[in-house]
C-alpha cells in the first residue's frame, strides 16, 4: 500500500511540474514591470494634474471672456449716448447759428451794455456784468440799516440807469429788480413792526428801487419785483464785510426774448 501511495504522488508531480515551472517569473523582470507600473501611474497622475490646470485655465478664460463681453456692451452703450449728446449738441448748434444769423432774440443791444459799463465805472455803488446784463447795487449804499427809504445820493444813480433804459436802444428791455439782506434777524421792535422777516425787508428795498425807475419814466409792464431775504448769499454770512456783500439789490436787464415766468410773452406756451 505504500509504494502504491507513492507512486500515485509521483505521477501527480510529474504531471503538474511543467505547470509549476511555466508559472515562474524571473525576478528581474518583476522589477521591471513594476517600474514600468510605477512609471505609468506617476504619467496618469501628472496628466491629471495638466487635465485639472487646464479646466481652471478654460473656466478663467470664459470668466474674461464675460467680463470682456460687458466691458463691450459698455462702451457700446457709452458710444450710443455719445453719438446721441453729439446729435443734441449739433442741434443746438445749429440752432445758435441761426438765432445769431437772424439776430438773438436774447441779446441785449451793444449799446445798452456800453452805456451801463460806462456808468459802473463813474458810480461806486453799481457793479455791471454784461455777460448776464446785471446790474448790482450795494444795499448800504442805497439804504439805511434796517431801512428801505432810498438816500439821496442812491436816488441820483438810479435816476441815471432810468435814463439809461429809456433810450430808443433800451426801451424794449425788461427789468426783474430783486431784493437781498444778509442772514441775520430783523433787530428792533419798530423795524419787526414795520417788515416782520428779511423777506419783508428785501421785498420792500426790491420795490423801492422799481418805484424809482418808474417814476423815471421806466413803463410798469415792463417791471418785476422779487425778495429772496437772505436766502440767496453770494458770500458766508461770518463777517460784517461778507454780510455787506450779501446785502445788496440786483437789476436783470433783459431782452424781450428772455423767458421769465410771470411775464407771459416770454413764455406763451404755459398760458395757452
Amino acid at each position: 500500500m505504500r509504494c502504491r501511495f507513492s507512486s500515485r504522488w509521483a505521477l501527480m508531480w510529474l504531471i503538474l511540474l511543467p505547470t509549476v515551472v511555466g508559472c515562474m517569473v524571473p525576478a528581474g523582470n518583476l522589477t521591471a514591470c513594476r517600474t514600468q507600473n510605477s512609471n505609468l501611474s506617476e504619467r496618469c497622475r501628472a496628466q491629471s494634474v495638466e487635465i485639472e490646470n487646464l479646466k481652471v485655465h478654460a473656466r478663467n478664460v470664459e470668466d474674461e471672456l464675460v467680463r470682456a463681453e460687458r466691458r463691450l456692451a459698455g462702451l457700446q452703450e457709452q458710444l450710443g449716448l455719445s453719438r446721441e449728446q453729439l446729435s443734441e449738441l449739433d442741434g443746438e448748434a445749429t440752432g445758435l447759428r441761426s438765432r445769431y444769423a437772424n439776430g438773438d432774440p436774447m441779446a441785449l443791444p451793444a449799446e445798452v451794455p456800453r452805456r451801463l459799463r460806462e456808468l459802473s465805472e463813474q458810480e461806486e455803488s453799481l457793479k455791471f456784468d454784461p455777460a448776464t446784463g446785471l446790474a448790482l447795487f450795494d444795499a448800504d449804499i442805497l439804504f439805511g440799516s434796517g431801512e428801505a427809504e432810498l438816500r439821496p445820493d442812491a436816488r441820483k444813480v438810479l435816476a441815471r440807469l432810468a435814463a439809461i433804459l429809456n433810450t430808443d436802444d433800451a426801451r424794449d428791455l425788461r427789468l426783474m429788480v430783486v431784493g437781498h439782506t444778509d442772514s441775520r434777524g430783523i433787530a428792533g421792535r419798530p423795524v419787526r413792526e414795520k417788515y416782520p422777516s428779511n423777506f419783508h425787508l428785501s421785498t420792500a428795498r426790491a420795490n423801492a428801487v422799481a418805484n424809482l425807475l418808474q417814476e423815471k419814466g421806466v413803463a410798469p409792464q415792463r417791471v418785476g419785483v422779487a425778495g429772496f431775504g437772505g436766502h440767496q448769499p453770494i458770500a458766508p454770512n461770518a463777517t460784517a464785510g461778507d454780510r455787506g456783500k450779501n446785502r445788496r439789490v440786483e437789476v436783470f436787464v433783459m431782452a424781450p426774448g428772455v423767458p421769465v415766468v410771470g411775464w407771459t410773452e416770454t413764455i406763451p406756451s404755459v398760458y395757452r
